[in-house]
């Protein structure tokens, strides 16, 4: 099949990778070493908490169609399966500790239409992509949102999997605590899992907006009980999901995904926050953001692949 670029770059998809590390800088730089290895997949930010010893790469490139209009390909199924190679290669959960839970070196992998690209298009490479994840490192894939036959969301996965328990500490999440055989059948890989690499779980949904808000305390349990007012789950926002993490010495986050953030922006969810710890008698500091928007992730992404091919 023709594999050649199209002559624009409307038609793009954006994979956000999450990886469990932040501190070991080598192994960082092994995973932007193999997304280097294809100039057609750019990675426009990367984001690292040393607290919740996490990093996202935001990672944009295009997508080829056949002749009838189905997707056959995109660099960026090569680039995030090596950047998930080294990353295995490279990190042990079984020595890794966080304030952010996590289920595996993999953690997560999500895949956003971008520009004219559709969401049919993002599940077709989440599935591409966990199919390669599961076979070629026999880690067990739990597929989610578009990617899923059913639809199935991910906080869903997840609560089955115990990814919301802390296990040491009370508030930090270490090495690796569940049972080596999973209790039900992953989408792609095996159902035994390694304890160095963990689970990936792989999803394709329209854009996400990731928000944080600090609140100056270190009283979780109070964090918590505000984090959960907040979400539409327990009574709060619409279309608000929501964590309270501790982040730091004497202070915590109410991490807040917005999965409609037309319907419920961040300023609704900082004056919630707000208006909750002060009747804690916390402050709160501005929220902020772990991302661009879709339109500057676009913007940039034409920027950085114009400059390489110069």
């Amino acid at each position: 099949m023709d594999k050649k670029k199209p002559a624009n770059q409307s038609m793009l998809l954006c994979c956000k990778l999450f990886i469990s590390e932040s501190r070991n800088s080598s192994a960082l730089e092994a995973i932007e070493r193999a997304a280097r290895q294809n100039p057609e997949a750019v990675i426009v930010k990367r984001f690292e908490d040393r607290a919740y010893n996490r990093v996202r790469f935001t990672i944009v490139s295009y997508v080829v169609h056949d002749s009838t209009g189905n997707p056959i390909y995109s660099p960026l199924q090569q680039t995030t399966v090596a950047m998930a190679e080294a990353a295995f290669q490279a990190i042990n959960l079984e020595t890794h500790s966080g304030a952010h839970p996590r289920l595996g070196v993999v953690d997560d992998i999500v895949f956003h239409p971008l520009a004219r690209a559709s969401l049919d298009e993002a599940a077709w490479l989440a599935k591409a992509v966990a199919q390669d994840i599961g076979s070629r490192f026999q880690v067990p894939v739990f597929l989610y949102a578009a990617a899923h036959p059913t639809g199935k969301a991910p906080d869903i996965i997840r609560r089955e999997l115990g990814y919301y328990r802390p296990n040491f500490m009370g508030n930090q999440w270490a090495g690796w605590t569940m049972p080596e055989v999973l209790p039900e059948k992953p989408d792609e890989g095996p159902t035994t899992v390694s304890k160095a690499k963990g689970i990936t779980i792989i999803g394709a949904r329209p854009w996400v907006t990731l928000y944080n808000v600090p609140i100056l305390s270190a009283d979780v349990s109070t964090v918590r009980r505000i984090a959960r007012m907040v979400s539409a789950r327990g009574g709060g926002l619409p279309s608000v999901q929501t964590m309270a993490l501790v982040h730091g010495e004497n202070a915590a986050e109410v991490a807040c995904m917005l999965l409609d953030p037309n319907q419920t922006g961040p300023d609704k969810v900082q004056n919630q926050v707000e208006m909750l710890a002060a009747e804690e008698g916390l402050d709160v500091e501005k929220g902020y953001f772990t991302d661009f928007s879709p339109e500057m992730i676009v913007e940039k992404y034409m920027n950085l692949i114009s400059a390489k091919r110069d």
